[in-house]
């Protein structure tokens, strides 16, 4: 009898059914398998390719300085005083002629909003070359813009509004930097020789903030003073060798802002004020509870903070922000061996002065500030109040003088201030009413936001990728 094909096909399809029956009753599948061990897979720790940074590894060296009979100093981020108000005497110009203020000269740099410290005829810039993918620290002369020097190290920073953005703080001896990933670096100021360097983010677990660190170093005598914002909350550091002074611990769990530490002295005692993500606080700078925290206050939690604090001699500290944060006046008052902080006003940027970038400025007894984009019928406009009521203007620039996110500082008893597309304004701050002196179109500038400085009645000021240095003496 013939076989169907059928029938045999449907008993082969029956017979490997009962197989695989039999199979799954009678074999583990998991026997060689193995319970997974932490460390077991020769799997490296942290990422797969790790970055190395070598801070300080690159030095180029262009010429000498030309000889000039420069002295003066902006030595670091708003200058000697950290008030924004150069100290020293400047003959400045009360007006300007046509083609006045005379630019001297420009350079081409990396696209950030960084600043430049001047230090007796040299010019001192952090900076980010995208070409070679570099932090490098760069020294001009004032005279004429020629680059000195050159002290860099590889480092990948991606463009987000910018990159650097920090300004560098200078001594007789020493060049400090902070670089956009929170890479610290110490340089002699005369050669650029390497001294020594911290990687905050390797060393203390800092969180890099977004659109990178604005955090500028202080240096107070021998020591330079820092606010990782990781497992540290603020170091010290020994200026000549790097060596730790003193390190407070972040209880506070404060995270890194783009403010920068402010000296304040109270009560007789002298302290470091930091205004992070998460709260401000003010930390022993002096005697047997040097670098434990005096104080604090969690009332101002705002996660983008630019602005610094701006400290009053009476213990008054005036906070601002952008992005809707507005404004906070507080007031630390001594109680005993320690100290308490009093909120005096709190309101939104509409309200009364506030500032989204810049800090603003404290002169002959009264602050000007640049009020943000969310500042209501002001915004963008310069304005001026009394410390005894921030919510109070007493007066605006105007419907047609704003000015954007621009710097500004005071020398000579004028104010200059920079718009974001390069128009220079100068005013009398007067309590009373906007006086302005003169206005001049500069260039074609973009995002024109970082600090300006001043020496020798020469003027830096820069935009996105630009460095000009103005002439704006008598």
């Amino acid at each position: 009898m013939k076989k169907n094909p059928v029938h045999i096909i449907l008993l082969l399809a029956i017979l490997v059914g009962l197989a695989g029956f039999v199979y799954w009753f009678t074999t583990d599948p998991v026997k060689d398998l193995a319970v997974s061990v932490p460390g077991k897979d020769n799997r490296q720790k942290g990422n797969l390719i790790e970055e190395i940074i070598k801070i300080g590894e690159k030095f180029q060296l262009f010429g000498k300085a030309s000889e000039s009979s420069f002295v003066g100093t902006w030595p670091r981020f708003r200058g000697e005083n950290f008030d924004n108000i150069v100290s020293e005497k400047q003959h400045l110009k009360d007006n300007w002629d046509a083609g006045e203020p005379e630019i001297k000269w420009s350079v081409e740099l990396g696209e950030g909003h960084a600043g430049a410290a001047i230090y007796k005829g040299l010019v001192y810039v952090m900076d980010y070359d995208e070409e070679s993918r570099e932090d490098a620290l760069r020294c001009f002369s004032l005279l004429d813009g020629k680059e000195i020097w050159r002290r860099s190290y590889g480092i990948h920073v991606k463009r987000n509004h910018g990159m650097s953005r920090t300004v560098p703080a200078v001594t007789d001896d020493y060049v400090v930097t902070i670089g956009p990933r929170c890479q610290v670096m110490c340089v002699d100021r005369k050669t650029g020789d390497y001294l020594w360097g911290i990687d905050m983010v390797k060393e203390y677990g800092s969180v890099i903030p977004q659109w990178y660190t604005a955090q500028c170093p202080l240096i107070d005598g021998n020591k330079v003073i820092l606010a990782p914002a990781g497992s540290k909350l603020m170091i010290a550091v020994d200026l000549q060798t790097g060596e730790k002074i003193w390190e407070c611990p972040n209880d506070l769990q404060y995270n890194m802002s783009h403010s920068s530490i402010m000296p304040m002295t109270l009560n007789g005692e002298k302290m470091y004020v930091y205004s992070a993500n998460g709260g401000i606080c003010g930390i022993s700078a002096s005697g047997d509870d040097e670098g434990t925290v005096r104080w604090y206050s969690n009332e101002w939690r705002f996660s983008v903070v630019a602005p610094s604090p701006l400290i009053f001699p009476d213990g008054r500290i005036f906070l601002t922000a952008g992005y809707g944060a507005g404004g906070m006046m507080i007031k630390v008052i001594p109680t005993g061996d320690s100290y308490q902080v009093d909120v005096l006003a709190e309101y939104k940027p509409k309200d009364g002065l506030a500032c989204e970038q810049q800090t603003p400025v404290y002169y002959n007894g009264f602050v000007y500030g640049i009020l943000p984009k969310d500042g209501g019928a002001y915004r963008n406009q310069l304005v001026c109040v009394s410390p005894d009521d921030v919510q109070k203007i007493r007066w605006t620039s105007g419907k047609v003088s704003r000015f954007g996110l621009g710097p500004y500082l005071i020398a000579d008893g004028k104010m200059y201030i920079l718009s974001d597309d390069g128009t220079l304004t100068m005013i009398k701050p007067d309590p009373n009413q906007y006086i302005q002196l003169a206005h001049k179109k500069l260039f074609d500038g973009h995002d024109a936001w970082a600090p300006l400085s001043i020496s020798d009645g020469l003027l830096l000021l820069r935009d996105s990728k630009t460095m000009f240095c103005l002439d704006i003496s008598e």
